[in-house]
């Protein structure tokens, strides 16, 4: 946002000047407009995100029938478990880009990008080495069926070959975000949706590759994304190209930048890590509790997506105001954050819990009944608690903007761990089974939202979140 001008310019000078980027800034201006309007095109991009995964399980589940559905379900779990560490370390720089930008370091800035840029690529060409060569005990220790192993294999073998176009899209989509601009990640994000889209159509129905043509198509497109918004942020933003000058591993940026992004990274881990156990769990139980949860999960996610992109747009809020230092905004923030995703929470709850039986027929056929049930016990158990994630993505982006991401850690590991307890607990149980691991995900959420309102209640001075006199 522009500041405006409180005093007489000369306009004949103005038309002579170089016109400029846009100033992203989110330390001036009204707070609610400005964290709507920079949270908009996220909740937009992810939403969009979404639909990768989402075509590909209504396509494969509607025409390639119940055992595909479970294996993409299985391989989408693992997926979303490896980019973890990725989109981590991407979140966790990125919070380091918002502090130094809100501060006016251009010069840290950049050598923040440089050495995160080069850490950041070494652990994606590392993760992607990996997964090649230990795909086999990957999905043993899953415990994949037999009989949908081989659709697990191929699907995964192909999607593996796009986890550095993961990487280019999410580092600039972090960076680009981090100064302010979420609305040019949301269009290379929408052309690359919609090219999967036709691609999934193309390669099932007109080429019969199955699963394989599913994953190749979600390749694609993200490749599309992740190089066109590296060119484009090259191109668009000559202010946050590295010069030889800023190709310096110092100690202090390399050390912040490592400890940042590592403790970020740790965080997404053990959230999905956490969820990888569930969905192994979820495997014991067959391939028609595999497929409920595979299609509920999608709906689920496509839910509360909005809340968590808003929560990572709340992030960028404070990380820039408080590096500026801007406290009271700061915790001006805070309270209309609060309000409005508990406003949002309340309104997606009353609507997936009342109309989980049509969604889940958009991915199942009505004559698979027993999936139907499955996932419509999922629905109405998560969606009627869906305040509880909204206040913890608010927490995760708090503690992440004012240099403690340890207390998301902290938070992630009582949320995931009581969910995987429980999960396992309450489910070699009879009388509650498979409803038992519903059920561990709710109460999970409820207890880290606890410990981090207790936390920032008591040690606000020590944050340096303190009010301000007027």
């Amino acid at each position: 946002m522009t500041h405006i001008r409180s005093h007489a310019v000369d306009r004949n000078q103005e038309r002579t000047e170089k016109p400029k980027n846009k100033d992203y800034s989110l330390t001036t201006g009204n707070i609610p407009l400005d964290m709507l309007w920079f949270a908009v095109p996220m909740i937009l991009g992810n939403l969009l995100q979404q639909f990768y995964n989402i075509a590909d399980t209504l396509i494969v589940g509607q025409f390639l029938g119940a055992n595909a559905l479970a294996a993409v379900g299985s391989a989408y779990t693992l997926m979303i478990f490896l980019t973890s560490v990725i989109l981590g370390l991407c979140m966790g720089s990125g919070a380091i880009f918002s502090i130094q930008y809100g501060a006016r370091d251009k010069q840290a800035l950049k050598r923040s990008i440089y050495v995160s840029l080069i850490l950041i690529g070494l652990v994606t060409l590392v993760l992607n080495t990996i997964v090649f060569v230990w795909i086999d005990p990957i999905l043993k220790l899953l415990q994949i069926p037999t009989e949908i192993y081989a659709l697990t294999r191929d699907y995964l073998w192909t999607i593996f070959g796009g986890i550095g176009f993961t990487f280019l899209y999410n580092y600039y989509a972090s960076l680009l975000r981090a100064i302010g601009n979420s609305i040019s990640p949301l269009w290379f994000l929408a052309i690359a949706v919609i090219l999967n889209i036709v691609l999934d159509l193309v390669f099932i129905l007109s080429f019969g590759w199955g699963v394989r043509g599913a994953a190749l198509a979600t390749v694609i497109a993200q490749a599309v994304s992740g190089i066109g918004l590296c060119l484009y942020t090259l191109c668009r933003f000559p202010e946050l190209r590295i010069g030889r000058k800023d190709m310096q591993l110092k100690r202090t940026t390399l050390k912040e930048i490592t400890l940042y992004s590592a403790l970020t990274c740790a965080q997404q881990s053990v959230m999905n890590f956490g969820i990888l156990m569930v969905q192994g769990l979820i495997n014991s139980f067959g391939t028609s509790v595999m497929a409920a949860f595979a299609a509920a999960v999608k709906i689920d996610s496509f839910a509360y997506m909005p809340v968590q992109d808003f929560g990572n747009a709340f992030s960028t809020f404070i990380a820039q105001n408080f590096g500026a230092g801007r406290q009271e905004r700061v915790r001006q923030g805070i309270r209309i954050a609060l309000i409005a995703t508990f406003i949002f929470c309340i309104l997606i709850s009353l609507l997936v819990f009342g109309l989980s039986k049509q969604l889940m027929l958009i991915f199942i056929p009505a004559h698979e009944t027993e999936i139907l049930s499955l996932g419509i016990g999922y629905l109405r158990i998560e969606g009627a608690f869906y305040c509880g994630i909204g206040c913890l993505f608010l927490l995760y982006g708090f503690y992440r903007a004012i240099r403690k991401p340890g207390m998301s850690v902290v938070l992630t590991v009582i949320s995931l761990g009581t969910r995987v307890a429980l999960a396992y607990a309450l489910s070699a149980i009879p009388a509650i089974g498979v409803s038992g691991i519903w059920w561990s995900i709710p109460i999970g959420w409820f207890l880290a939202d606890a410990f981090g309102l207790w936390y920032y209640r008591h040690s606000q001075p020590i944050i340096g979140i303190q009010k301000t006199s007027s």
